[in-house]
């Protein structure tokens, strides 16, 4: 069958999908609306262009062109967002160093990203200094300091942040190229080995920032970001864009909040003094800030909070509905850029049951626009939606990561089938919700059956006393393995009592059918704190280390 093309004119503008598209919306409407970094700087979209401007002007003046890597070493602000667009608006590759990894590895990612040029806050000076040798690529660093009275700077310095923008022209024409053109780039965090490199085109960042947009703003019954709200990020810039949200509150010209470091108080400070209205972070951040607040007598009621990285536990929803925090999941992962999936109340907020709202909210969520999402078998067969089916995640969208960087084996191995593998175990419902059960490598196999250590985990989240709780896999001569609960219990648990609490709500739950009785763990160690990752998450892998 013959395809028939559109014959365009000479003159037609081809519009290649580059992120300076992302600006006119906000350009034309939103000129005045704020941009503010902690109590150190504010000012209006209308002087972004200008800024933007000037740091492409003053890191082209540093040699950086077409293709140079440079990479960015700073705590979520303003500077940051400016790095989001302007970097890659050069043609230049943006790489988000993840500033929670050992030297050894921020030292490896620089280098196997090939960083000639590197913004570097003055707390990460020393970090820099310690690896330079290990960078022989590198070839400028321009410090960046808050206050701008770094006068004792190191030689190998060119620049400071701001002094540079001073200096460069305000004006930049930033021309058209291939919308395919790598615009970022970071790398993975995993448990084992080196961390992995994934990469992401102008053309994937728009269309997921779309994507996003319209999934994030088209819910009738709140779970939403949409215009009216006021943006603060609480998951680090350098880890996957922040979510892709810092480029969607961009494009929808909402006043945006950078909070610098993540401390529970100053963030609470700022939400109520710049009127925060959505943020998105890890449960970890989520449980740091209702403790602190309950402490400070602080009132979280208006804030809408999507909760990814790692499953948001029945418990901990509670919480935060009861203080009224519009408590939500979302799903992604480094390799999709990130978001898949979102969830959504279908009717108003109180109209369920409030088990069922909860467990709503707590689901994986509903697949956003452009997303082929499917639950797979071994065979890559998939499986009906029937809220029990448990498989593997594959997903398709414009926005994934084509490939590891430099580690075909690995791409090959993620890409198999032509689906790209999330490692995630779930079931779908008939409405399409998607559940994660767990990872592929957390599965707990006792007796020949998995044991889902999420389900545990959402259980025992829910009993008196437990502030965080983690089920891990430990050897077992009879039955392979067994589960075994860390928790980790709140200040005025009872530390006598506890253990016997949570496998007492275990065992009542396997009573009610709601779990097999071999998911009853025989051990729960209380302990003062869970192993995380860079990102947050718990880590899984040197837990099971640790107590096997």
């Amino acid at each position: 069958m013959a395809i028939r093309l559109a014959e365009p004119s000479a003159a037609a503008y081809r519009y290649p999908l580059l992120l300076k598209q992302l600006l006119h919306s906000a350009r034309a409407a939103a000129a005045d609306q704020e941009i503010v970094y902690r109590d150190l700087k504010r000012y209006r979209y209308r002087e972004l262009d200008e800024r933007l401007a000037r740091l492409a002007n003053g890191l082209a003046a540093v040699g950086v062109d077409s293709g140079t890597t440079v990479a960015v070493l700073d705590w979520d602000s303003h500077r940051y967002l400016e790095c989001f667009f302007a970097i890659p608006m050069l043609g230049a590759v943006l790489q988000t160093v993840n500033i929670r990894l050992s030297s050894a590895q921020v030292a490896y990612t620089m280098q196997h990203a090939g960083a000639e040029v590197a913004l570097v806050h003055r707390d990460f000076l020393p970090l820099i200094s310690g690896i330079r040798s290990q960078l022989p690529r590198l070839r400028a660093v321009v410090v960046i300091d808050d206050f701008i009275a770094y006068a004792d700077r190191p030689e190998w310095v060119v620049a400071e942040y701001e002094q540079m923008l001073e200096a460069a022209a305000p004006v930049r024409e930033f021309e058209d190229f291939d919308e395919n053109a790598i615009a970022t780039t970071f790398y993975t965090t995993g448990t084992t080995g080196d961390p992995k490199a994934v990469c992401f085109s102008h053309r994937q960042l728009v269309l997921h920032t779309l994507a996003a947009m319209a999934a994030c703003a088209s819910p009738a019954h709140g779970q939403s970001f949409r215009h009216g709200d006021v943006y603060m990020p609480m998951t680090p810039m350098f880890h996957v864009h922040a979510w892709g949200n810092p480029f969607v509150a961009t494009l929808l010209g909402v006043k945006q909040v950078y909070p610098g470091r993540y401390i529970p108080a100053e963030l609470l400070k700022l939400r109520e003094r710049e009127g925060v209205t959505y943020s998105h972070c890890v449960p970890t951040i989520l449980q740091m800030l209702i403790a602190v607040a309950d402490e400070e007598k602080a009132d979280l009621r208006g804030w809408k909070m999507c909760i990814g990285g790692a499953a948001l536990s029945v418990g901990l929803a509670k919480e935060a509905l009861s203080r009224g925090v519009d408590v939500y999941a979302g799903y992604g992962m480094s390799e999709t850029g990130p978001v898949m999936a979102v969830t959504r109340l279908p009717v108003p907020a109180g109209t369920l049951p409030e088990d069922a709202e909860l467990a709503l909210r707590c689901r994986t969520g509903l697949p956003i626009p452009l997303v082929d999402l499917r639950v797979v078998d071994a065979a890559m067969d998939e499986l009906p939606r029937d809220g029990s089916s448990t498989g593997e995640i594959v997903v398709r969208s414009p926005w994934l990561t084509p490939c590891y960087v430099g580690n075909s084996a690995a791409s090959d191995a993620l890409w198999a089938g032509g689906y790209l593998h999330t490692q995630d175990v779930a079931w779908r419902d008939e409405q399409g919700y998607l559940q994660i059960t767990d990872r592929l490598k957390d599965v707990i196999k006792t007796g020949g059956e998995w044991i889902s250590s999420l389900q545990l985990e959402n259980l025992i989240s829910q009993v008196p006393g437990v502030a965080e709780v983690a089920v891990i896999g430990v050897p077992d001569d009879r039955w392979g393995e067994r589960p075994c609960a860390l928790v980790v219990p709140r200040p005025n648990a009872d530390m006598c009592s506890l253990p016997d609490e949570v496998k007492r709500e275990v065992a009542n739950a396997a009573d009610a059918g709601l779990l097999p009785r071999y998911g009853v763990p025989e051990t729960v160690v209380l302990v003062t704190a869970l192993e995380k990752t860079s990102v947050g998450k718990i880590n899984k892998r040197a837990l099971r280390e640790q107590y096997r």
